[in-house]
């Protein structure tokens, strides 16, 4: 079993609300949903008690992955669309904070949410003491202006970009990042120019995170989130990834949300067909890369 620790200064009726409207994932039952056990407050905190995954989340495989390979991320996709499509039919919520690390992995070769919004009140409170460097909400969540599940396909999109270029995407890196991200240039297909997946020059003081090539300092979080609202979105570059990745990701990060692909429309996607048949041994993958003991009896990853 695994504990979360969620340190917050509320009053005792919100506290106990929170605990109440927790008590919902005993309901939640997917292969694609993490397990609760169940939340308690103590001394200031409320504890949620949830399945083990001892892969941990995406964003720490990341780091010992450097990259991770189109054929791991199309299960991830997979896996995803299912639990996100599990959480609005099964019981109309939303997820809320998908990002790399709400996405658990483990060495059956299992792929599960966790951390979805069905609180209320946690996530106004949580809100209410945000601090970050990143964000993966979506354009029309940084407005203000109603959102729905097409919010959460727009922070898939974001995260599978920065799982396959190995660091979060905005801004986006130039050719000379890309040339050291996947050790070689990287060319656009039609002119056989250096390709950059940045809509424009970076302007000074932007970082070339991940690759130790730029001690410029990094966005202040308001200019992340204006970035995010008034510049082009990102998008994975030529000649690296497939062509059915490339659209699948830019279906996801179209910036009006009611042109964005729905949850069905990607379900049906080339590049989630594909992946869907084939045969990818993510338990081994996962416990190679993160140096864990497979078990005898892995989960098949048909996910």
């Amino acid at each position: 079993m695994a504990r979360k620790l969620i340190h917050l200064e509320i009053k005792p009726a919100i506290r106990n609300q929170i605990i109440r409207e927790l008590q919902v994932l005993h309901e939640c039952n997917s292969p694609y949903i993490v397990g609760f056990y169940g939340a308690f407050y103590s001394d200031g905190e409320i504890s949620i008690c949830m399945e083990h995954m001892d892969g941990g989340s995406l964003d720490q495989v990341l780091k010992e992955a450097k990259r991770i390979p189109e054929e791991i991320l199309g299960k991830v996709s997979i896996a995803v669309l299912r639990g996100l499509a599990y959480l609005r039919e099964k019981h109309q919520i939303m997820h809320r904070d998908v990002k790399p690390s709400n996405i658990l992995v483990n060495s059956r070769g299992e792929i599960k949410l966790c951390d979805f919004g069905v609180s209320g009140q946690l996530i106004d409170s949580m809100a209410n003491s945000f601090v970050g460097t990143r964000s993966y909400m979506a354009p029309e969540r940084l407005q203000g202006t109603h959102y729905s599940v097409q919010s959460d396909i727009w922070s898939m999109g974001l995260s599978l970009v920065e799982l396959a270029i190995g660091r979060y995407p905005i801004p986006p890196p130039d050719a000379k990042e890309l040339e050291a991200i996947f050790g070689r240039p990287v060319v656009d297909g039609a002119e056989g120019e250096p390709h950059s997946i940045s809509p424009r020059p970076r302007p000074p003081g932007r970082p070339i995170s991940g690759h130790g090539m730029d001690s410029r300092p990094a966005m202040a979080i308001f200019e992340l989130l204006d970035y995010i609202v008034n510049e082009p979105p990102p998008k994975l570059p030529n000649g690296v990834f497939t062509p059915d990745f490339q659209e699948f990701v830019n279906r996801c990060l179209i910036k009006n949300p009611a042109e964005r692909a729905d949850l069905k429309m990607l379900t049906n996607h080339t590049f989630i067909k594909r992946s869907e048949v084939e045969e990818v041994d993510f338990a081994g993958w996962l416990c190679k890369t993160l140096r864990l003991n497979q078990p005898s009896t892995p989960t098949r990853t048909a996910v």
